[in-house]
């Protein structure tokens, strides 16, 4: 990929200082780049970004779910029928979002979507009044509209349930976690937020494990986004570190890690909804004043069991630690994905990315899987790293094999065939999915077990 600059009108700065993770705020992982202008006299895209040359030196491209749909073999599934009905996906958000349910009707009826089954937002005890002088409430608005917007458009069928815990300080945000868990909202739970697991004191570390065992004894799937800093992440103050280190709670034994790739979906190099799949580099876009996919190795958890039978070489670099992204999915702002507001005052639309936009999306295509399996997966990684090991994810995963996470001086990890700590198993490719659903003998689609 051509090595450019282009400076990203940002509407906000996303991401919030950091305080020490006891008391302090947890900060959302993602980044708002530019307003999104509408189109008119093309049949195919809304937005002109839609149609914009991949290697352009002034405008960024993106993409809206026709596209994505297409990218990752989703579009398949939902023209077979399969589209998250029956499936809650439940997202864990701060302060939440005040316009949350117009600003998705307006993104349903731009792209052409349905209306979820149901779509609900729970504001813990203690919120206050959205206040859009709030930078710190101003981001967590795009972030939930973000979760709300994608989620939706992989899994239309679904239901959706915000819980917006009624500040971003770690108890606040776990007790939001907890409630969600323990009143059984859904099957699937995204998250979008994080900071580095060297500012987790002990004590909250724990309370958040025990919470993700709870998840996984009540068969939730949980994916985290895996951020924005490349290999390593902020100090307390905001500040690079200058070494590596990942981010909490993707690096938690017990969730999916969501790390980032740059997508390239279109035709004779420019983005085009009717497309076609071009592939995929891991998420890198420092060369031109943005993040990267966070990566890497914990020092705070063992390896767990389902990483034992990586390959000896993989092994080697965890040096018996977790590793961290499991899977991945489209980050990049030049590249980046449209999300609806109207809390900024007039409609409008934004061109977003960063690693929030995977884990929502991914918990869609889970609450899909779900419907197939007529049963919660539960937690996925024992199985996706089995299937991996065995090679039977290789039909399913778009496997991303070029580029590296390095940032802010700190040399990161390099994409590789097969599992690696840039992009994990690599990003979905459901195409096949649906041929091998199809149908059995005598016509009838084949599912099994009980919820």
């Amino acid at each position: 990929m051509k090595t450019r600059r282009l400076a990203f009108a940002v509407v906000a700065c996303l991401a919030i200082s950091h305080a020490a993770f006891a008391g302090g705020r947890i900060r959302p992982k993602i980044i708002v780049a530019a307003r999104a202008e509408l189109t008119s006299g093309d049949a195919t895209a809304r937005f002109g970004c839609e149609l914009a040359a991949f290697d352009s030196q002034t405008r960024l491209h993106c993409y809206g779910p026709d596209a994505i749909r297409a990218a990752y073999g989703v579009q398949q599934l939902l023209s077979a029928g399969f589209d998250g009905t029956g499936e809650t996906i439940v997202l864990i958000e701060a302060y939440g979002s005040p316009s949350l349910e117009a600003d998705l009707a307006l993104f349903d009826s731009t792209f052409a979507l349905p209306a979820p089954p149901s779509i609900t937002q729970i504001h813990m005890p203690g919120s206050t009044p959205f206040n859009v002088n709030d930078d710190i409430q101003l981001g967590w608005a795009f972030e939930t509209n973000l979760d709300v917007q994608w989620a939706h458009a992989i899994a239309p069928g679904a239901k959706i349930v915000v819980v917006a815990a009624k500040d971003s300080d770690d108890q606040s945000v776990l007790a939001a976690q907890n409630f969600a868990i323990e009143r059984r909202l859904g099957h699937v739970i995204s998250e979008s937020f994080g900071e580095s697991e060297l500012d987790v004191e002990r004590g909250t570390l724990l309370d958040y494990e025990r919470s993700y065992a709870r998840a996984r004894d009540r068969r939730m799937t949980v994916l985290v986004s895996a951020g924005d800093d490349g290999a390593t992440n902020p100090d307390q103050d905001g500040n690079e570190r200058p070494f590596r280190n990942v981010s909490y709670p993707a690096s938690s034994p017990q969730v999916t890690g969501v790390g980032g790739t740059h997508l390239l979906f279109g035709t004779n190099g420019h983005a085009d909804p009717a497309g076609t799949y071009q592939g995929e580099v891991v998420w890198n876009e420092e060369a031109i004043g943005g993040g990267a996919t966070g990566g890497g190795v914990s020092t705070r958890f063992r390896m767990p069991g389902y990483q034992m039978l990586l390959p000896g070489s993989i092994r080697a670099a965890l040096g018996g630690f977790r590793g961290v992204p499991d899977v991945s999915y489209n980050a990049a702002v030049d590249g980046g994905v449209i999300v609806a507001t109207s809390f900024l005052g007039a409609p409008s639309f934004f061109l977003v990315g960063g690693t929030s936009a995977g884990a929502p999306q991914w918990a869609g295509i889970v609450a899909i899987a779900n419907q197939i399996a007529d049963r919660p997966l539960g937690f996925l990684n024992t199985r996706l790293y089995f299937l991996g090991i065995v090679g039977a994810l290789a039909p399913l995963t778009h496997d991303v094999t070029a580029g590296n996470n390095s940032f802010a001086g700190v040399d990161g990890f390099s994409a590789a065939v097969g599992y690696d700590l840039t992009t994990g198993w690599g990003t979905p490719n459901l195409g096949i999915v649906s041929l091998l659903l199809s149908t059995s003998d005598d016509g009838a689609v084949e599912t099994s077990g009980r919820r």
